[in-house]
């Protein structure tokens, strides 16, 4: 039993858009660019293939067979393919005592095999020892079938689309007769070709890059019925395989010739396998082609038959040679001396046992006389005294008659098809095609009477032979050049003497004295240099077809190959690629750039203590809402030569943002970078001399809400590792640590109320949902206010006593929300210690230093405010909330209907009052701008400048709270969206107005 190849085969190619192939090798992944320095070593380690390569020996056997579509024929596989049984001794050049057995003397005889003919079992003959090699001697099997459906019709050529069965039963009957531990590296099918490839469980490890391919070019020239499949596998990381069955065109005419050669060419030129890496770690530009590796197998039905002979005649010649495999009676004999009786124009009554075994065969040109032995000279010799090569009525005498008609061998001298190389063992097996199904001897015996050819073949080409054909290729093509440059001199001139002309070429016939010869070299092994430059041998050793198989009209042929190779061993590749990294590694570290990177760790004055024994990378400690953190690493060059350096993008997941660095943090040297950054990959690169070094600093800033709200609920962290890239030199890591503070900014107020005392520091464990409802609005929001409301009137108050002559700041409309003075360091680090106040639940006032003035915290508290009410995730108005309101106030406006300002502001308040916590939120927040409001107004004693003033800021107040206030979006239409702003506007209007007050 066999099994499927799981592990140590390479990827080849993807599933193939080919009619009828059955999916290839999955396809190889795309795979990262390897490292110049994996480069190196794998040049370095190919060039000492020497040093870790063994001699190998492995026995191929090819196998080939039309089963025409037969039910039955499966049940034969494993007898002839894998046990080497149904060859006829008589007809063959083999003998069961040239194989070392006599156990053929018991061997099933010829009519008894056809009597019991059956479709449920094999048809091999009983008692078959096997005439060539099989079972656990083969290490690799391929085995190549046609016609394993009809493809003559369109119902059956169709089937592979949805029914893998065909193939799937062939591939059961292979596995069965395999020895235990075969494994299937390749399969291929395209509609009725069929390609298996077994390997024995010592080779299975060594075999890799396994590529299977079709090629259809059957009707319009594309279509599978007829074609090729193919398979390249690398045995031993070092020889390269390629297997090709096909089955050509058929017929008998001229055109069916033409079409052969053209079906054959275009496999030749249309076949490709999937890209492979060398043994250097190279990957080839494109795919392979035909003619790129070491040794090349082409077997299947080429369809070539014999040509300028009379079918009849050939058949009738044949069966002189199978008429004697028969007893004295049986239909195929009676068949066959029929024919015979015909030939020699008697009725078959007339004709003799003693006549018949005494006939001999004459050839004169194209045609076959029959004469009995009445007519042969009493002197001739007999069979004993005779070489059968030299006996004009042995079998071999007449193979080597018919052999110089057969169209693939005059194909090959005239190189109108396989001429670039290809070669074929000796043929000294009778035709094998075509026959009666279920007979042993009887050629075509319906009413067409195809003439028998060999259609089967199994070629073979060497790298040596494809080198070969193309230098020869080349010198003629030179000669002819050189020749017809002479002739355009007058030296080819009939005119001339014929003397003078040193040498006359015709392309017609030139190369016709050194033609291959099937014959030459079939005993000794030859020695190719392959593509990876060893040294192999290549051996055919047998070479036959197996007669009496009877379930098909064609008989299988099979060829046993040895192959002696260099096989990569594992264990002294491992030892030489230590060796080289060892080397390499020397050389490159002392020529390669090389860098320090030094973190300079920090005690932080809120009792953080960072040390490198800690924690590894850079450590920020605990980080706070909008509070940036500083830390500084140096980059020192402890190399011996320049080093180019630079962040480059990291390597993160979909959900992060890429480049050289998170949002959160930036990344400053203390110098300009190269203007030339060609030579890295990093965003900004600088060059660093031998001893010199560069300080870079490190900022977490957190400031965007969304990252806030991710950190808060625990969705993201503030970790990351930077890469700084040394251009030819080895990639830092360097981790980055942070620990969020929780903060009570970008939360919802639904979440804000179930905050406990001590602020979202103290409660913060993931649950505060299980706390239960605590305020009725966001203690934030109320202390905020509270806060700005006691602050503007001190303000206000301190104002009055200092008498200063410059302009209050409540002069310009919006104050303290507008603030009047300038950003600086200390109102930074006022807005920071609000923050803090807020997220511990500590008073407000106690987070000022003595030095912050009054107008400096209040403008700080109230722009903290409003950042806080642009955070929160859900609004003091919802979306949902605020659609409702503007609705009313739509419909209201449609209408025209007046509603004094009371009514107005009830309205709203139905509205709001469906969510408690928001509704309080808005009222705490419109009763400070009132009293803001109030307390600015009464520095007016103007009753006409106060009104005046104080609707200014009910004005800039509106449009300040209404964007931070209400978290809805706004239209896109620009009149509905001015609309929608005044409507926001008029929410606020209506409780700040004064008549409102009461």
């Amino acid at each position: 039993m066999s099994s499927s190849l799981r592990s140590g085969v390479s990827p080849g190619p993807q599933i193939r858009d080919t009619p009828g192939a059955f999916p290839s090798t999955p396809g190889e992944p795309d795979l990262p660019s390897v490292v110049s320095s994996q480069n190196s070593l794998s040049k370095a380690v190919y060039e000492r293939r020497a040093e870790y390569t063994v001699p190998a020996k492995i026995r191929i056997k090819v196998g080939s067979w039309n089963v025409a579509a037969l039910q039955g024929t499966e049940e034969d596989i494993g007898s002839w393919f894998v046990d080497g049984k149904g060859i006829s001794e008589s007809l063959s050049n083999l003998s069961f005592e040239s194989n070392g057995t006599t156990d053929g003397r018991n061997l099933e005889g010829v009519s008894h095999q056809e009597a019991r003919r059956s479709k449920k079992k094999s048809t091999v003959p009983s008692n078959d020892p096997g005439l060539v090699p099989g079972g656990e001697e083969i290490g690799l099997y391929v085995l190549g079938l046609q016609e394993i459906i009809d493809v003559s019709s369109a119902t059956e050529a169709l089937k592979p689309y949805n029914d893998p069965w065909p193939g799937r039963r062939w591939k059961q009957a292979v596995e069965d007769a395999l020895p235990e531990g075969y494994v299937k590296v390749a399969e291929q099918q395209l509609i009725g070709l069929f390609l298996l490839i077994y390997a024995a469980p010592r080779i299975t490890p060594t075999i890799s890059s396994v590529s299977t391919t079709s090629t259809g070019t059957g009707l319009m020239g594309y279509l599978g019925n007829k074609g090729a499949v193919l398979a390249r596998l690398v045995l031993g990381e070092t020889t390269r395989l390629v297997f090709i069955n096909c089955h050509l065109a058929a017929g008998v005419e001229k055109g069916n010739l033409e079409r052969r050669n053209w079906d054959a060419s275009q496999v030749l030129s249309r076949a490709k396998f999937e890209p492979l890496y060398n043994g250097a770690g190279e990957k080839e530009e494109s795919g392979e082609n035909i003619g790129d590796e070491d040794f090349a197998f082409w077997f299947g039905d080429l369809n070539y038959r014999l040509e300028g002979m009379p079918g009849d005649d050939v058949r009738r010649l044949l069966m002189l040679h199978t008429k004697n495999q028969y007893g004295q009676g049986g239909p195929s004999r009676r068949k066959i001396s029929a024919e015979l009786a015909i030939a020699n124009k008697q009725k078959p009554s007339d004709v003799s046992e003693d006549t018949e075994k005494k006939s001999h065969v004459f050839r004169h040109r194209h045609h076959i006389h029959y004469r009995s032995t009445t007519d042969v000279p009493a002197t001739y010799p007999s069979d004993e005294t005779l070489d059968p090569s030299s006996d004009p009525a042995s079998l071999q005498t007449t193979l080597a008659s018919l052999l110089p008609h057969d169209q693939l061998h005059q194909q090959m001298r005239t190189r109108k098809a396989f001429g670039d190389g290809w070669r074929e063992g000796p043929i000294d097996f009778l035709p094998t095609y075509k026959y009666d199904v279920g007979s042993v001897g009887m050629f075509d015996s319906s009413e067409k009477k195809r003439g028998p050819s060999w259609c089967d073949r199994i070629l073979y080409r060497t790298r040596k032979d494809k080198l070969a054909y193309e230098e020869k290729t080349k010198a003629e093509e030179a000669a002819k050049k050189r020749d017809e440059e002479m002739k355009s001199h007058g030296i080819g001139d009939p005119a001339v003497n014929q003397e003078e002309v040193l040498f006359d070429y015709d392309p017609a016939t030139d190369g016709d004295d050194d033609a291959y010869d099937p014959d030459a070299d079939a005993e000794d092994p030859e020695l190719v240099k392959t593509a990876a430059g060893f040294e192999d041998k290549i051996r055919l050793e047998y070479y036959t077809s197996h007669q009496r198989v009877l379930s098909s009209d064609h008989k299988p042929l099979d060829a046993i190959f040895t192959l002696h190779y260099e096989a990569v061993d594992p264990d002294l590749k491992a030892k030489v690629q230590q060796e080289v990294a060892r080397e390499l590694d020397k050389a490159e570290n002392e020529g390669r750039p090389a860098v320090t990177v030094v973190v300079d760790y920090h005690h932080d004055h809120e009792g953080e203590s960072r040390s490198s024994s800690s924690q590894e990378g850079v450590d920020f400690g605990n980080v706070r809402l909008d509070s940036p953190k500083v830390r500084a690493i140096t980059i020192a060059n402890t190399g011996r030569v320049p080093a180019t350096v630079g962040f480059t993008d990291r390597i993160v997941s979909t959900d992060k943002t890429g480049g050289a660095a998170p949002p959160w943090l930036r990344i400053r040297f203390d110098r300009s970078g190269d203007k030339d950054r060609s030579a890295s990959e990093a965003r900004e690169v600088y060059t660093l001399e031998p001893g010199d070094a560069t300080n870079v600093e490190l900022t977490v800033h957190v400031k965007d809400i969304g990252l806030v709200r991710s950190l808060n609920e625990g969705h993201a962290n503030l970790e990351d590792v930077l890469v700084l890239r040394v251009h030819n030199g080895r990639d830092h890591f360097l981790p980055i640590h942070a620990t969020w503070l929780p903060s009570s900014f970008g939360r919802s107020i639904g979440n804000l109320v179930k905050v406990p005392e001590g602020g979202v520091r103290k409660s913060h464990d993931g649950h505060e949902e299980s706390h239960g409802v605590k305020w009725s609005a966001p203690r934030e929001i109320f202390r905020l206010t509270e806060s700005i409301e006691d602050l503007v009137e001190r303000a206000i108050a301190e104002w009055e006593m200092t008498a200063v002559e410059a302009n209050p700041p409540w002069v310009d409309t919006g104050w303290p929300f507008i603030t009047s003075t300038q950003e600086d360091k200390m109102a930074r680090n006022a807005k920071e210690r609000i923050r803090e106040a807020l997220d511990n639940d500590t008073p407000i006032p106690a987070a000022f230093p003595q030095e912050v003035d009054v107008v400096h915290r209040v403008e700080a508290v109230a722009e903290t405010l409003l950042t806080f009410l642009s955070s929160l995730q859900d609004g003091v108005i919802p979306e949902n909330t605020w659609t409702d309101v503007e609705t009313a106030l739509s419909e209201r406006d449609k209408s025209k209907t007046h509603l004094s300002i009371e009514d107005q502001r009830m309205q709203i308040l139905d509205t709001l009052t469906a969510s408690p916590a928001h509704s309080t939120s808005f009222t705490f927040i419109t009763t400070m701008l009132v009293k803001i409001m109030n307390e600015i107004s009464s520095q007016t004693a103007d009753p006409k400048a106060r009104v005046e003033l104080r609707k200014k800021y009910e004005e800039t107040f509106s449009a300040q709270f209404a964007e931070v206030i209400i978290k809805a979006p706004l239209p896109v239409n620009a009149k509905e969206r001015r609309a929608s702003q005044s409507r926001r506007k008029r929410v606020i209007q209506v409780f700040i107005e004064e008549s409102a007050e009461s």
